[in-house]
């Protein structure tokens, strides 16, 4: 390896680092108030590091939210694809993804839903997630590890939960925060589609 090989490395390293970073801070913080001076301040870098990753800070956001839903994508499929039956898979998904909404906080939640191109990201993974559910029921209906329910049925009840909790729908009617929502949502789920005794 040339040491423009290593340099390059070492950079694109040092971006995805910062990116995490700045994941992190956004999850905690929200984003809508941060500048960019603040975010370089609060990253121990430089406004021209923070523009290697990104062309503005609206980019830098979107980039950040990428991130942040590709990792809990990642972290949520592997639950999908795991052991177990389809129930405890459907279940394992729906509670894999309240874990990784956890750490998401209302700043954040109201920061994202404030901000199309972010909201838009948030929306494509919920409809992605509903359809996996759907997906899930589907092959354990044909397995006959999950009572013989309709699997679109599930599948739009799913998704209309989800948009109601990435609308601030369900934490205004209840209190719940995301990832509580999705804990019930799992719950109500994997209940509804026990096989009968």
């Amino acid at each position: 390896m040339t040491s423009l090989d290593t340099r390059s490395t070492r950079s694109t390293t040092r971006r995805a680092a910062l990116l995490d970073e700045l994941v992190a801070v956004f999850l905690a913080e929200g984003f809508a108030a941060f500048t960019l001076d603040e975010l370089a301040r609060r990253l121990h870098c430089s406004k021209t590091t923070l523009y290697g990753i990104a062309a503005s800070k609206e980019q830098l956001v979107v980039a950040a939210v990428k991130r942040f839903f590709q990792r809990a994508t990642t972290a949520v499929e592997q639950q999908a694809t795991g052991p177990g039956d389809h129930r405890e898979r459907i279940g394992s998904y729906l509670l894999t993804v309240a874990e990784q909404l956890q750490p998401a906080s209302p700043a954040f939640f109201a920061d994202l839903a404030a901000f199309a191109p972010a909201r838009e990201i948030y929306q494509r993974n919920t409809r992605a997630a509903a359809d996996r559910v759907q997906q899930l029921v589907s092959e354990g209906v044909a397995a006959g590890t999950i009572r013989p329910v309709h699997p679109s049925f599930v599948g739009v009840a799913v998704a209309a939960v989800m948009s109601a909790i990435h609308r601030g729908d369900v934490t205004a009617a209840t209190g719940l925060d995301d990832a509580a929502a999705y804990r019930e949502l799992a719950d109500l789920v994997v209940a509804g589609i026990a096989p009968p005794r």
